[in-house]
């Protein structure tokens, strides 16, 4: 093992444990006390944690409500768009409540149009050590729309190009004003961003662009994104609201007319660990602590940690993105091992990502008979791997690996956080170096 670990050339800490499923004996280890950034390997952390606090049948609920009677097809009152949370709810499924809103008889609103996403703590991003630009760290909102993303495209026409803004989903295409991309004549920054009222302003570097091309970009504003959206595909209707009004408390004396849900927790979370969706983990976090902030909703995840698997890291967020996570190999391995026991948390090896053992060159193998469930997890310089393996016979294996090179990653500049200089070779090389030790735990011990 510590000639693979030398061999990897990967600087700074590499710390791995691995333990018998059964019997919980810790078979083989390596700095399993010692502290290391665990990228999103924490949301295994926020997946117990929230199927233990909502159950895995809990869905997010988005409402249309409304504040007086109808008569006529004429709402003499307001309308309101009641986010839950939801961080799962896309264009077409906005668009089939501005459809049912229709299919209720409703055809006119006197009064104003409400947008109410007070049902979690707003926050700007995820993460404020990120380039602003980075779509894996949106805003946070108790109103959320295509996981807080925005689509900007653009291509060469003439001597400039022509841009186009919208909240795109399979069936339906609503254009978006609420956040604008304007072309400047620079090299870099390739991206600056500008916040004002309820609004997002950009502008790229025009020698960035090329002929053509496309990129999602994270909405700073997601309850007015998610209004202005819902009153585009409303008047596809022929209902014609007014702009929003954000309230962060619900009116009293509401009636709901029409409403959408999400799929079961359970399917959310899947999700969730296969495409390592920060904005979702925050949001899942949030609604399971009821806490009124990030800061004190990851203090309560990690005391519950502390209480149910003698957890010892430091987590500030849910989604593992903050630079100050802290973890161990023995922290993660003991939570595999106690989630194999616990009838709730039990699920969690269904949850994670199923994939085989990569042969000795690091390729992965869909045929081979060894099947590994984890969850991976990468920020710049840091790479974590930890779940379970099951080989065909002999005993099943919970393990964790955590490598990392803090050093370099703090020395970055913003601007190299996206892509820095040698990461995704480092990367590789982590890759290689955790296939090669659940190769070599395989063959020496299950």
């Amino acid at each position: 093992a510590d000639r693979l670990v030398q061999a990897a050339k990967l600087g700074g800490v590499v710390a791995y444990a691995v333990a018998d499923l059964a019997s919980g004996a810790i078979l083989e280890s390596a700095g399993p006390d010692t502290a290391v950034p665990p990228a999103s390997v924490a949301k295994t952390v926020t997946t117990l944690y929230a199927l233990e606090k909502l159950g895995a049948d809990f869905r997010f609920q988005t409402r249309v409500m409304r504040l007086g009677k109808v008569t006529n097809g004429r709402l003499e009152g307001d309308l309101i768009l009641a986010g839950g949370g939801d961080p799962t709810l896309d264009t077409d499924r906005l668009g089939d409540l501005a459809a049912a809103l229709a299919a209720s008889g409703l055809r006119e609103v006197s009064g104003r149009f409400i947008a109410y996403a007070g049902a979690l703590p707003g926050r700007e991003s995820i993460a404020p050590d990120q380039p602003d630009y980075v779509g894996y760290d949106p805003a946070i909102s108790g109103l959320n729309l295509n996981f807080n993303r925005v689509y900007f495209e653009w291509k060469r026409q003439g001597d400039g190009w022509t841009t186009g803004v919208d909240a795109r989903g399979a069936r339906f295409l609503p254009k978006v004003s609420m956040a604008d991309v304007s072309i400047a004549r620079r090299d870099l920054p390739i991206f600056t961003y500008a916040a004002a009222e309820g609004r997002d302003s950009w502008s790229v570097a025009a020698s960035a662009l090329g002929k053509e091309g496309s990129r999602w970009l994270p909405v700073r504003h997601p309850a007015e994104y998610t209004a202005e959206v819902f009153q585009t595909l409303c008047a596809a209707h022929g209902i014609h609201l007014k702009p929003a009004e954000i309230v962060q408390a619900l009116p009293e004396g509401v009636v709901e007319i029409a409403s959408d849900q999400s799929e079961p927790l359970a399917e959310v979370l899947r999700d969730m660990l296969k495409y390592s969706t920060n904005m979702t983990a925050e949001i899942v976090g949030l609604t399971a602590s009821g806490a009124g902030s990030q800061q004190w909703s990851a203090a309560a995840m990690r005391e519950w940690a502390r209480v149910r698997f003698g957890f010892s890291g430091w987590l500030v967020d849910h989604s593992g993105l903050g630079a100050d996570n802290r973890v161990t190999a023995g922290d993660l391995v003991r939570m595999m091992l106690a989630a194999d026991h616990n009838p709730v948390a039990a699920r969690l090896m269904g949850l994670l990502h199923e994939t085989g053992l990569a042969d000795a060159d690091g390729k992965q193998s869909k045929s081979s008979p060894v099947r590994i469930f984890a969850k991976t997890g990468t920020l710049n310089f840091v790479s974590a791997l930890s779940g379970y393996v099951v080989p065909p016979k002999g005993r099943k294996l919970a393990f964790a690996i955590l490598t990392a090179d803090v050093p370099r990653r703090e020395a970055l500049a913003l601007n190299e956080r996206e892509s820095p200089p040698g990461g995704s070779a480092w990367v590789k090389r982590s890759k290689r170096l955790q296939q090669q030790l659940i190769r070599r735990w395989v063959t020496q011990f299950a």
